[in-house]
């Protein structure tokens, strides 16, 4: 195992714990939507897998995985049991049974709570890391034969984990040279107490929060088989709760139900209040203010957990939690006295997430003038204001600002952007392209349908670049594929993620139909499900290849982006006809583009940092490919673990690059940018590139 990946190794533990919740549902009520799951997926889904003794078995797989992925919860006794219904889920299913899911859930429950136990045996005494001590491959496969086992695995486990942050401390320590503050063993006598604390409470904390939560872990288990189910149809095909489709739909524009305030960490790296909202919640409460601490959290009939010392993300972990749209806060002010504050969850507008996730324009002032807009996501008017709201008319006006600016070309960066709404995709693409089709659909009855721009005309028809990497999946793909399709702009980064699906949310209902389904009308569970396959104008799929880049700029060397090739679900679709309409402009200087990117990432120490560690990478990849396929035996002795980390070579791709290219700005009538932004603009090495083959562009 290499040595950073043990630093996910608590994480992975705490993971499981993290699943939602719902309001409380019998077995019965779950057992009936994953029939009903099936139900719809025959009628509306655009490929359907038959629901026979393989898909049992992808369930049964899917959901013990996604429950326990490093088996230290249930045993070989418990797999034994459960084991019974691995070719038998389909029975279950068309038959509405729930012998399975009790049986499950008892049997999960029941680890649950010998693991909060567990967790202070095995933790009672300091953690020893001079002995040869290993985690070895067969227990690390193998589910635990039984307590004993577990509470062995359990204490292995933890004691690599936190081996792990200690070397990881080390190496940064001894890498930078010098006298050190502290000695190598008073480093580890002073992190190891803190660390085995601070991963028990952490994982207790976690296990309290589920078991103690407004629904319980019937539900839980039951919406995850839910999912399991939707899931080994396509990846994209999802069983939402109600929480988890507002979670959904927040990312596409609505604006999400929150409680109106934000947290920040205090010195000592525990959770405090941070922003309040104007007129949210918290806000309108009048009892909280900035700096409070949140020592306590509950949901009505429940029993408080005490979160006095947790960090952010675990209290986030735990305000997220579906079911509690209302909470009790127990709050410490400054002056050391204690209040409950009760909150109840409501739409909020102008949050620092709500803006995060908007267009945003900069100028970059070199040589030549380059407009930059950032687009990471695909939002869509929730207001039904003809899209007044939506993205593509805030990239319009963005453009509009910034032409006024004098720009001679424009970079569009859809880099993360993991899609949206296709009615955006298609409204953007044609703010660059004159009316015509912009893509081509499949529904399950087999005919292709066109999406057209039928707006006349263009925003903006100068020298156009679009930055894409392997996170750019779905509404970005069309954007960018069209574009390339047409020589509307030069494509620029690594390749997509290669999803041409297209999904709608429709409530758990198989009556409905999709013309007159409402994804807003209130129900107990939907289901998010795939009812097409998109085409680019020549016929091509995006569908697993992704859309492959005019000029390749290769990924950071550390990246590991997972593309739909790699989903064991994922459709495989076979090319269409080119539509008849589409009419191309001429072709762009693609190889003088090449030489362009070719020269200035041979200047950059970005890109030759990472050309340097790519052979290194790539062994380590390969090394990765074959830890799957052989799991070897884990040291726990922390000089080995050290070893490991001091052997890994990293190139440092996270240095400023220098940038005398140009400098940022923000167009006239724009909120001037946050330093921190014009920062992050200005040494970004793949802008840099791109700014360079704008200006080659330029005529």
């Amino acid at each position: 195992m290499l040595f950073w990946d043990s630093m996910r190794l608590l994480l992975t533990l705490t993971c499981v714990l993290l699943l939602s919740t719902a309001e409380a549902q019998s077995p019965e009520t779950k057992a009936n939507d994953a029939f009903v799951i099936t139900r719809m997926i025959e009628k509306f889904h655009v490929q359907p897998r038959p629901l026979d003794k393989t898909m049992s078995a992808a369930i049964y797989d899917k959901l013990l995985e996604e429950l326990d992925d490093e088996r230290l919860f249930f045993t070989q006794p418990d797999i034994e049991k459960l084991s019974a219904y691995k070719y038998h889920l389909d029975e279950e299913i068309r038959g509405r049974k729930t012998a399975f899911l009790q049986l499950l859930t008892g049997l999960f429950q029941q680890r649950l709570i010998e693991t909060d136990t567990m967790l202070d045996h095995v933790t009672q005494k300091p953690f020893v890391f001079a002995t040869k001590e290993v985690l070895t491959a067969t227990e690390d496969t193998s589910y635990p034969a039984g307590l004993a086992a577990r509470r062995m695995k359990m204490y292995k486990f933890l004691k690599l984990s936190v081996a792990a942050r200690i070397a990881a401390t080390i190496v940064v320590q001894e890498a930078k040279g010098g006298t050190p503050v502290r000695t190598r063993q008073q480093l580890i006598d002073s992190l190891e107490p803190k660390l085995r604390k601070r991963s028990v409470v952490s994982i207790k904390r976690m296990i309290k929060r589920l078991l103690q939560s407004p629904a319980g872990i019937g539900n839980m288990i039951g919406i995850s088989y839910c999912q399991a189910l939707a899931e080994c149809y396509d990846p994209h095909t999802n069983y939402f709760s109600p929480d988890e489709k507002a979670e959904f739909e927040t990312a596409i524009g609505n604006k999400p139900l929150s409680y109106g305030l934000t947290l920040s960490e205090d010195d000592d790296g525990h959770a405090q209040v941070g922003h309040l909202t104007p007129g949210g919640p918290a806000f309108q409460s009048g009892m909280l203010s900035e700096g409070d601490h949140i020592v306590a959290v509950h949901w009505e009939g429940k029993e408080p957990i005490d979160v006095s010392d947790a960090s952010v993300s675990e209290l986030y972990n735990i305000l997220s939690t579906e079911g509690a749209d209302i909470v009790i806060l127990g709050v410490r002010k400054a002056d050391g006295t204690t209040r409950d504050v009760s909150l109840q969850k409501a739409r909020v507008s102008g949050t620092a997430e709500e803006a995060d996730d908007k267009v945003k324009g900069y100028l970059l002032k070199g040589a030549t003038t380059v407009g930059y807009i950032s687009l990471p996501a695909f939002y869509e008017d929730w207001e039904n204001n003809k899209g007044v709201n939506g993205c593509a008319n805030d990239v319009a006006k963005e453009i509009i600002k910034l032409r006024k600016e004098n720009i001679g070309g424009l970079i569009l960066d859809l880099r993360y952007n993991g899609g949206g709404s296709m009615d955006e995709a298609v409204q953007l693409a044609g703010l660059f392209i004159d009316a015509g089709p912009v893509g081509q659909v499949v529904s399950k009855d087999g005919k292709a349908y066109t999406l057209k721009d039928i707006n006349r005309g263009t925003v903006w028809s100068g020298p156009l670049l679009v930055l894409v990497n392997g996170f750019s999946a779905s509404a970005s793909e069309v954007v960018a594929g069209t574009l390339q399709d047409y020589h509307r702009a030069l494509i620029a980064g690594s390749p997509t993620y290669g999803k041409a699906t297209a999904q709608v949310v429709l409530p758990m209902d198989t009556s409905i139909d999709l013309e007159t389904a409402s994804p807003q009308r209130e129900a107990s569970a939907y289901l998010k499900v795939t009812i097409s396959k998109l085409y680019r104008v020549t016929g091509s799929t995006a569908q697993k290849t992704g859309v492959i880049p005019d000029v390749v700029l290769p990924d950071p060397p550390a990246a590991q982006t997972q593309r739909e090739a790699d989903e064991v679900f994922a459709l495989t679709p076979s090319p269409i006809p080119a539509n008849k309409y589409y009419l191309p402009l001429a072709p762009l200087p693609v190889l003088d583009e090449q030489t362009i990117a070719t020269k200035a990432m041979g200047a950059n120490s970005f890109f030759k940092a990472g050309a340097a560690a790519a052979h290194d990478e790539a062994t380590q990849h390969q090394y990765h490919r074959r830890e799957k396929a052989e799991v070897k035996d884990r040291s726990l002795n922390l000089d080995d673990l050290i070893a490991v980390g001091k052997s890994v070579k990293k190139a440092d791709t996270n240095k400023e690059e220098k940038n005398d290219l140009y400098t940022v700005g923000s167009p006239a009538y724009e909120t001037p940018a946050t330093e921190a932004r014009k920062k992050n603009v200005l040494y970004d090495p793949y802008l840099q590139v791109a700014y360079q083959l704008v200006a080659g562009m330029i005529k």
